[in-house]
């Protein structure tokens, strides 16, 4: 989906209010988002949040789950959809929690760049591992997706040294349509 103008120019806002440059996103390469409005929910996150994907990568998640469950892997969502305005607010969040932008500027993308924002992607956990973590690459959870997750059209979005100059995300997967 491509971003329509009113789209463009509120994430331009949204990005000066929080003082990231309007150049952040093409220097790294990061694609611009649009907010996808077709959604369909996939159930409560491991904190009982409604969550919500794409009816496409709803069915592809879903599809993922059972064959790791099959598997005898468990897997759980931490994260899928988030709007533009709930970007925002983890960096508010988080500037306010007195974190530099610069360092923010590692693990999230910025609102308007964040893959979350197509209903495509997922943050991925499993039980015994603290979630958002390196320590996901450790499980046998990671192995299976590595080994698996492409079968569903999965793809981990931030591998270890990542064009983007995102830090190393084990945990983010996303469909590729």
């Amino acid at each position: 989906m491509r971003p329509d103008k009113s789209h463009e120019a509120r994430v331009a806002q949204v990005l000066a209010d929080l003082g990231i440059p309007s150049s952040y996103g093409p220097e790294r390469n990061l694609p611009f988002h649009a907010e996808a409005a077709d959604l369909v929910s996939v159930g409560p996150d491991i904190y009982g949040r409604e969550r919500q994907l794409t009816p496409q990568a709803a069915r592809r998640w879903i599809e993922l789950r059972t064959a790791a469950e099959q598997g005898g892997i468990a897997l759980s969502l931490v994260s899928a959809f988030r709007s533009v305005e709930y970007q925002r607010q983890i960096f508010e969040r988080k500037i306010q929690a007195g974190e530099p932008l610069d360092d923010i500027l590692k693990v999230n993308t910025p609102p308007g760049y964040s893959e979350h924002h197509t209903g495509r992607a997922v943050d991925l956990t499993t039980p015994g591992c603290a979630p958002l973590t390196e320590d996901f690459e450790a499980t046998t959870a990671f192995a299976w997706l590595v080994q698996n997750a492409h079968r569903f059209g999965f793809t981990m979005t931030y591998p270890r040294g990542n064009p983007f100059g995102i830090v190393y995300e084990p945990w983010h997967w996303a469909v590729q349509l």
